[in-house]
């Protein structure tokens, strides 16, 4: 008996026997209606009594295989998970009332079609009408298997439509196991929506089960060549728990790497690096084991063996009851576990509707907590008893572990000796630091750090440099895991306190050369202080602060403003001390500069100092100092080559 008709939708599962229903009519789009007593009623008493008869949604097909295409499935080689998916979930539902039922899929290619064929629950004629035909139907929606959903890959009821994304007539035979005596049935669809179900003799197919039959649509044989099936066979179905064969060749390899025997825990690390290298093509500095009995998840972090930015999202691969959901779960682990990659399979997780992706919900959140205690307790378990191996990790990842040490104060404890900073006293550790300085000083730019760095050392003041990411928020934190230590972010006035004064009568002396340059400083929002310090190579120091620049931003948006905005910043002008070059009377270039006695020159030689100072402090030039720059390389080279003119007429320097 053959019936035939158009359809807009299909579902294959053969997983259970549906809820005793009548056939839908060939050809229509079933749907539930879930529209309450109250809300008929009113709309009866509105509308016509014409209006009163039902009518099914017509749903185009092939606009639904557009859609799917498009904007659900990110590629078409989700056509042929789905078709694992039902062979899995249909060898699930078979196995669940029968144990010792065979449990194989077997996939073979031939010129541009594909045959998959599974020893499941199979699907009757009522089945085929019921779940096939109509879209979002799903037998593991049926009545009394909502508990047992979770054994199931598939929910959705949209997986054999995935099909015609590359194929144009699929062909479904199938006989059941919870009707023996039922005969074969054979469902035959094409993408323009027309299907024919037809009854086949017991020789057809004598044993339960379910073969799918695709003949590729124009354009797609690619996904259906025999290298392309086992390619996608093997990433998809490595991990399933049952025997999956392309022709020959095997495709499941369980048990997964990490839940195999090894002979020793070092044969285990190659095996594993081996298998990372393999999916992710690198070898992993360390590998961390992931187990959470409670959320169903066996798999395991691979350390990266190079730094990457903590801005950068990683990709982990994730596995739904042994079947490959995604190889890009991003929101898998905590922010800062930046510096690993994941492989793990699940049986909690809930899918998207397309099933490359992680639904955010509860679950999730859970899950992703107790890998983030995972890998905090792998550091943990370093620190305490691998310093070699933890010292490796550092020396790479050390801005991962400060990321975390920021809002994890036990971490920042274990971690405490071993983060590297920098120090006035070169590379060390906070902890280290803290022992030789009563006051741990810090700057919070690399700038305001290469300006006093030298000048600090000399002085015995120890500084850190808090410029990096994360360093002065961890510094500022140390008080709270060591308690009595004394934190202090480091100004110019603590440097200049910690500077010698020169003598009154010979800063008297030189008052006319210190007002000279003051003036010539004076536009630029500097002053001019003069002292002596180590070491006497260092001619200038320019020192400022945060507000200190703020005042030197607000001056400088003042000048260019309109009245209007001039004066509501000229309002703001405040008390914020100015920046300061601090001239050091001990290096011999400043005493010459000191002797001068053109005013002229002096205020050259002192743009020229202010020049060099901020140029050595890596400071970013504004424009005013960029023109300042060059006004004095050219001054004194006119001053230089002038000199040269007078001596050689007779004059002298």
């Amino acid at each position: 008996m053959t019936r035939s008709g158009s359809f807009r939708g299909h579902r294959l599962t053969g997983t259970a026997r549906p809820r005793a229903v009548a056939s839908p009519p060939t050809g229509a789009v079933t749907m539930d209606s879930h529209t309450s007593q109250s809300s008929e009623a009113s709309e009866a008493s509105q509308a016509p009594q014409s209006s009163q008869s039902p009518h099914t949604f017509q749903v185009d097909l092939r606009g639904l295989v557009d859609l799917l295409s498009h904007h659900l499935y990110s590629s078409p080689r989700v056509y042929l998970r789905e078709l694992l998916q039902n062979a899995v979930d249909a060898i699930t539902a078979r196995r669940a009332e029968e144990p010792d039922a065979p449990a194989r899929v077997r996939l073979s290619v031939d010129a541009g079609s594909l045959r998959v064929e599974d020893t499941g629950v199979g699907l009757t004629e009522t089945d085929v009408h019921s779940l096939l035909a109509t879209i979002g139907r799903s037998s593991k929606r049926a009545e009394g298997l909502q508990e047992a959903r979770s054994d199931f890959l598939g929910q959705f009821g949209i997986g054999l439509l995935a099909c015609f994304v590359v194929a144009e007539r699929i062909r479904v035979v199938s006989r059941s196991a919870r009707t023996p005596d039922a005969p074969p049935v054979e469902w035959t669809a094409r993408d323009d929506g027309s299907y024919t179900v037809r009854t086949l003799p017991d020789e057809a197919r004598p044993a339960p089960g379910t073969t799918v039959h695709l003949v590729a649509r124009a354009g797609a044989a690619e996904w259906l060549a025999e290298d392309r099936v086992l390619s996608l066979a093997r990433d998809f179905g490595s991990l399933l728990p049952y025997d999956v064969r392309v022709g020959e060749v095997a495709v499941t390899e369980l048990p997964a790497p990490w839940d195999r025997p090894y002979p020793s825990p070092a044969a285990r690390r190659v095996a594993l690096a081996r298998h990372c290298h393999d999916l992710f093509g690198f070898t992993p500095l360390d590998t961390i084991d992931l187990d959470v009995p409670l959320a169903g998840i066996r798999g395991v972090a691979y350390v990266l063996p190079s730094a990457v930015s903590p801005a950068q999202r990683a990709g982990h691969r994730v596995h739904l009851k042994g079947m490959l959901l995604t190889e890009r779960a991003e929101q898998l682990l905590p922010d800062w576990a930046f510096f690993v990659r994941c492989v793990l399979d699940t049986d909690s997780l809930r899918p998207t509707a397309s099933r490359e992706s992680l639904y955010e919900d509860e679950t999730l959140a859970g899950v992703r907590e107790a890998l983030g205690e995972r890998i905090r307790g792998w550091l943990t378990a370093l620190a305490a008893g691998d310093p070699e191996r933890l010292a490796a990790f550092l020396s790479v990842h050390y801005l991962g572990v400060k990321s975390l040490a920021r809002h994890d104060r036990e971490m920042l404890r274990t971690m405490l000796p071993w983060l590297p900073f920098e120090t006035t006293d070169g590379r060390l550790s906070l902890e280290e630091f803290a022992q030789r300085h009563p006051v741990v000083h810090f700057t919070r730019t690399v700038e305001e750090y290469r300006q006093v760095a030298p000048i600090a050392s000399a002085q015995g003041i120890g500084v850190v440099n808090g410029g990096y990411t994360y360093d002065s928020e961890l510094v500022e934190a140390l008080p709270t895991v060591r308690p009595g230590t004394a934190v202090a972010e480091l100004d110019a006035d603590t440097v200049t306190a910690h500077l010698d004064a020169v003598d009154a009568a010979e800063e008297l002396a030189l008052s006319g050369f210190l007002a000279a340059a003051r003036a010539k400083l004076d536009p630029l929002g500097c002053d001019v202080v003069l002292r002596s310090f180590h070491p006497l190579s260092v001619p200038a120091l320019h020192l400022d602060d945060r507000e200190a620049r703020h005042e030197q931003a607000r001056a400088e948006a003042e000048e260019q403003a309109d009245d209007l905005w001039a004066g509501i910043l000229g309002s703001l002008r405040g008390s914020a001390p100015r920046a300061r070059l601090v001239l050091n009377h001990l290096n011999p270039l400043v005493r010459r500069i000191s002797s001068l006695g053109d005013r002229e020159l002096i205020g050259t030689a002192t743009e020229s100092l202010y020049g060099q100072a901020l140029l050595m402090a890596h400071r970013p030039l504004r424009p005013a100092d960029s023109a300042l720059l060059n006004r004095a390389f050219m001054g004194l080279l006119e001053w230089a080559t002038h000199a040269d003119d007078d001596t050689a007429g007779g004059g002298h320097r």
